[in-house]
């Protein structure tokens, strides 16, 4: 539950609560669906989607072992969503549309499928300085790998970094009554720094990439250093 803070204040500012149906959008292996199935209980439902199947699946099974029964899960992408209009309560992204190849079009699909006058809420991330979790991983990367500097409108972690930004979208989109709220929060959880590095490199698939291209010394290498300063920040 690294990122509970942020599905916390997704569930505040949409205000889910009890009997809703709610859509997650980019729903990956299964958060924030799953907390937000419990927040809307047993008369509520949730949907999760993602454009990954292994997401999808592993979602599933996680469901399955929590033995949450008022959650779907379907693989679609965010442009094109099998669900009528007016068809959800809220609807929540989260950490999922700065990597929408098409985010406007999947804005206007999300708004679609939202009730008039409901909750649209999403997160993604702020300035890589604000954020070790994946900043610590880029900096030693980029000891080994040159890295061009980002396209700052294509899909990426910091896409939509900027104050503003999105917010300017999701008005373009039609969406009205659109704010933006900063959540500073501390990620606490009990895992060791060698689960730390698994969890970055098991759902990035940038970074697979880019390791794939080292010999496997270099890959150890980096694997080592992520390590030591993942240990030096968490005795911070």
């Amino acid at each position: 539950m690294i990122f509970a803070p942020i599905t916390r204040a997704l569930i505040e500012e949409a205000g889910i609560v009890s009997g809703q149906s709610v859509l997650d959008v980019a729903g990956g292996p299964g958060e924030p669906s799953l907390t937000i199935a419990e927040k809307v209980g047993p008369t509520g439902s949730v949907a999760c989607t993602d454009a990954v199947a292994e997401m999808v699946e592993a979602a599933e099974r996680e469901a399955h072992r929590r033995g949450t029964t008022n959650v779907s899960f379907g693989k679609c992408m965010a442009d094109s969503l099998p669900f009528g209009d007016n068809s959800f309560d809220v609807v929540v992204s989260r950490l999922g549309v700065m990597f929408f190849p098409n985010t406007v079009t999947s804005l206007r699909e999300m708004l679609r499928v939202t009730r008039k006058g409901a909750a649209l809420a999403l997160a993604v991330w702020q300035k890589s300085e604000y954020n070790p979790f994946l900043h610590v991983v880029t900096e030693v990367l980029s000891w080994y790998v040159e890295t061009p500097p980002a396209d700052p409108d294509a899909p990426g972690a910091f896409r939509f970094a900027e104050p503003g930004k999105l917010a300017s979208i999701i008005t373009e989109a039609g969406a009205i009554d659109v704010r933006e709220r900063f959540l500073s929060f501390h990620i606490e959880a009990p895992i060791s720094t060698d689960e730390f590095w698994e969890l970055r490199s098991a759902t990035s698939a940038t970074l697979r990439q880019k390791l794939a291209d080292l010999p496997k010394e270099q890959t150890i290498q980096v694997a080592r250093e992520v390590r030591d300063c993942a240990r030096i920040l968490s005795e911070r």
